[in-house]
């Protein structure tokens, strides 16, 4: 497999697609043609299929396991979600705070390599780092 040929995606594994499809869609304004289905499709500048979500319920039965709900803060990945420059970041911080969000390392911060950013949490616990590594336009 040849990296700079693939594509990455990332897939969420959602326990209610209707919670959390309308997280992404409603309050981080990810566009969707979603069908109330077991998958949704998010529109990025990334390209087709770079983030999907697709029922956790159904996921587990390819497996043959049990399913097991999550909870709590998910401590095994976050998905990045980077925006054009700091300004962006601290907009859209300012824009969320106005909802009902959970910021679970509080405000923007630049950190001495480069990147401005701060973290959101979904309804299921993913964490969420938005951010930028362009101080200006």
């Amino acid at each position: 497999m040849n990296g700079k040929r693939t594509r990455t995606g990332v897939c969420i594994l959602a326990e209610d697609m209707k919670k959390m499809v309308a997280f992404y869609r409603d309050i981080l304004q990810l566009e969707t043609d979603w069908d109330g289905g077991n998958f949704a499709e998010f529109i990025t500048a990334s390209g087709r299929l770079s983030l999907f979500m697709y029922s956790r319920r159904e996921f587990v039965r390819a497996f043959n396991e049990e399913y097991q709900p999550p909870h709590g803060l998910n401590q095994s990945f976050e998905i990045g979600l980077w925006l054009p420059t700091f300004a962006d970041v601290d907009a859209e911080y300012e824009r969320l705070s106005r909802m009902d969000v959970s910021f679970p390392a509080g405000a923007p911060v630049t950190y001495p390599f480069g990147i401005r950013n701060f973290y959101v949490s979904d309804p299921e616990g993913n964490l969420l780092e938005i951010g930028s590594d362009n101080t200006t336009a």
